[in-house]
């Protein structure tokens, strides 16, 4: 068996991975990364394009933000719509803060280029991974990789590796304490290059179902619907999905509707998930692989990143010897976690219909609506979780 040794071994090469891992070596912090998917595969993944504020200082932290200021568009706020009632949610006004319109992919990008900048030993296409001696002063990983089964000598663990990963499932079941919330519906989302049909985004609760106007840069577009379960990406065409998009957007912005061909077209199902404890000896877990929100909150890829910001401190002083933070990390980061799933909860309820709701439910959703366009202070509550609370 071959073997490598490291300070800190991170499972997962996605944005969280990376970014602990950039963070880390910056402070002199040796790390390995084993991904199980190509390099192509992970920077193919569509996924988040808003960036709460404490994200893009995180981003910029790490020495990753040059490109992100050159092509990320900066948001002052975003539209809440019950038919044609469209509520303006001024993040600026409101907070003093914005929110930064930057995919997900090109996150991942700038943190490769840094990372490979840096010579980190990332290593792709690992599979049949192991974490053990979690309880001892030192803990190692086994994996396969190039057909070779290697081993990781480590001090400790990041769990980066999604829900689907190893590393929480390393955690004794019966130690593991988890809350779901599986919701009855997904998002069929696209992706067009076309402008935008608003320069701000627009979340939409309509008698036909929630929609969303979203983008990714003055040319390419992110806009949801809300599906049943039960429908695959094949049974909508283009032609229907820009249909039924445009019939429960507000008639303003559907006037201004460019369309054209998808470039992309996916279903994800909605989902809150929350796994406790985040900590289990010398092992962390982070992202998506301790915790998942329904997309409507802009909350995943920003969840992860406060993880991280707790955790690379605490791993830069454990390493040193000091323990306090670590100690502290599964408490410090569900305390923020708990409030995001509520936001996320919140808005997914405000703004979908459920299947077999009654009158009341359609009821609740238009006070609420209602109350956003009449209350300051139910404004600011909302942008002030939209643009994420303090790490």
């Amino acid at each position: 068996m071959s073997n490598l040794t490291t300070q800190v071994a991170i499972i997962g090469g996605g944005p969280s991975g990376l970014l602990l891992s950039q963070l880390l070596n910056k402070a002199g912090i040796d790390t390995v990364i084993l991904e199980r998917s190509t390099r192509a595969h992970v920077l193919a993944r569509i996924r988040a394009g808003i960036l709460e504020w404490g994200t893009v200082e995180l981003l910029h932290e790490a020495g990753v933000g040059s490109r992100m200021d050159a092509e990320g568009i900066p948001h002052d706020g975003c539209y809440m719509t019950d038919e044609e009632l469209m509520v303006h949610i001024d993040f600026k006004e409101l907070t003093g803060k914005q929110v930064m319109v930057y995919g997900q992919t090109e996150v991942t990008t700038d943190l490769y280029h840094a990372q490979d900048a840096m010579g980190t030993r990332v290593l792709h296409e690992v599979s049949d991974v192991e974490i053990h001696d979690l309880d001892q002063e030192k803990s190692y990983v086994d994996f396969t990789h190039e057909g070779i089964r290697k081993r990781l000598e480590c001090l400790y663990v990041a769990g980066c590796d999604g829900f689907h990963g190893v590393s929480r499932k390393t955690i004794p079941e019966k130690k593991r304490k988890e809350f779901e919330r599986l919701y009855p519906f997904g998002w069929l989302g696209i992706l067009s290059e076309t402008p935008p049909v608003h320069d701000e985004l627009i979340y939409s609760n309509s008698r036909h179902g929630f929609a969303l106007a979203s983008m990714r840069n003055e040319n390419l577009v992110r806009y949801y619907v809300q599906v049943p379960l039960s429908d695959k990406v094949e049974d909508w065409s283009d032609q229907r999905f820009w249909d039924e998009f445009s019939r429960r957007i507000p008639s303003e912005a559907a006037g201004r509707l460019v369309t054209g061909p998808s470039i992309e077209k996916s279903i994800a199902p909605l989902r809150s998930f929350v796994s406790e404890p985040l900590r289990w000896g010398n092992l962390f877990l982070v992202g998506d692989s301790a915790h998942i929100v329904p997309p409507t909150g802009a909350k995943g890829l920003n969840l992860a990143a406060s993880d991280v910001y707790y955790l690379y401190t605490a791993l830069i002083d454990a390493v040193k010897g000091k323990t306090t933070g670590i100690d502290e990390y599964s408490t410090q980061a569900l305390a923020r976690i708990w409030k995001a799933m509520r936001f996320s909860w919140q808005m997914t309820t405000m703004l979908h219909r459920f299947d077999g709701e009654d009158a009341f439910a359609e009821q609740m959703r238009k006070a609420t609506l209602n109350h956003l366009a009449t209350s300051e202070t139910a404004r600011r509550d909302l942008a002030e979780n939209y643009i994420g609370l303090p790490f």
